[in-house]
């Protein structure tokens, strides 16, 4: 009998959709820290990530007939599931704050503390259409190629291509939206 390989979910899965609890743990000790790190990135506070892999995994249990494995892997839908949660979070968090707005002023000092500031980059992530967020986070934050990122998201891998471009583009701009990219004009004046 051979032995799968460490990020092969293939056995350990089917005994999770057969409601076998220990092949769902070695999923979650395999695939906790990766998808904590992913969620890390896209919650409003870090307090709220071990709520949101909480969340992903349950949603995994929950779902755990419709999941989809991608090259023996759980991780790509994992991931796809955990953006779809921090959504969901940061704006459950937008009307929060929307209804503390409409209250009377606190009479105490606020919290520095609670108060965490994350960076251009953060920010402008959180500020992308949900499609540009999918795969900017799957692709290059979490590595996944095109084609992986492709099968989990149901698309073709052209698609991938060209949508991470556009992606790419748009947080770029974001981040810093004096910076005007370079034509073929401007390179060739820049090289000459």
């Amino acid at each position: 009998m051979s032995i799968p390989p460490a990020g092969d979910d293939r056995d350990d899965w089917s005994q999770a959709q057969r409601g076998i609890g220990e092949g769902f743990g070695r999923i979650f000790d395999r695939h906790r820290d990766r998808v904590y790190r992913h969620v890390l990135r896209l919650v409003p506070l870090p307090a709220d990530a071990d709520d949101a892999v909480a969340i992903v995994f349950f949603e995994a249990w929950r779902r755990r007939d419709d999941a989809r494995l991608v090259d023996g892997s759980l991780l790509p839908w994992l991931l796809v599931t955990a953006t779809k949660v921090t959504q969901n979070l940061n704006r459950s968090a937008r009307r929060h704050r929307a209804l503390l707005a409409k209250l009377p002023p606190e009479d105490h000092a606020l919290d520095h503390a609670e108060h965490l500031e994350d960076g251009p980059a953060s920010a402008a992530l959180r500020d992308l259409p949900l499609s540009d967020r999918h795969i900017i986070t799957l692709c290059v934050l979490e590595g996944l190629t095109d084609r992986e990122a492709a099968i989990v998201l149901d698309l073709p891998v052209g698609t991938v291509k060209s949508r991470l471009s556009r992606a790419k583009r748009r947080l770029a701009d974001r981040i810093d939206p004096h910076s005007a990219p370079m034509t073929r004009l401007d390179e060739a004046a820049h090289d000459a």
